[in-house]
């Protein structure tokens, strides 16, 4: 089968997507992606990412707050690339990779950090101790979602 494309000819998968993000057989039932051209306001891509975070879906919260990373003014780009790496590591330990996930939540936490104080209420010390926690195995990756805010 060729590759899904968009009408610009570049590579988009149409394969359905599970809770995780993991790509599921042609034809299978899956959970909506997140559009790439998604437009939102720091609010509410914020109150989206959470939404899903809190419904156990980090891989569409990541989606979200890439999507709010690449549309976001120069000076915030790195924090908002923080908490998509931080939704993404958090998929990464829920499909069962502890290495890649503890990976992607310390640059996460380094790039958070990195931007303190943090604009849009977002609780920067909150997600570095959490990410922090997670890693080392005082906080459990399974238990309740990081708080954005």
């Amino acid at each position: 089968m060729d590759r899904d494309r968009d009408d610009a000819g570049r590579a988009r998968s149409a394969r359905p997507r599970d809770g995780l993000g993991r790509p599921l057989p042609y034809g299978a039932q899956g959970i909506p992606t997140t559009p790439d051209d998604v437009d939102a306001t720091p609010d509410a891509a914020l109150t989206l990412a959470q939404e899903l975070l809190d419904a156990g879906r980090p891989f569409h919260a990541h989606e979200v707050l890439e999507a709010a990373w690449k549309s976001a003014p120069a000076e915030e780009r790195e924090l908002w690339r923080g908490l998509a790496q931080l939704a993404v590591g958090l998929t990464h330990l829920r499909r069962g990779n502890p290495t890649g996930g503890h990976r992607l939540l310390t640059r996460a936490a380094d790039r958070i950090e990195a931007q303190l104080p943090a604009p849009h209420g977002i609780d920067a010390p909150g997600l570095v101790a959490w990410a922090s926690g997670v890693i080392a195995g005082t906080v459990p990756a399974d238990g309740p979602a990081p708080r954005l805010r």
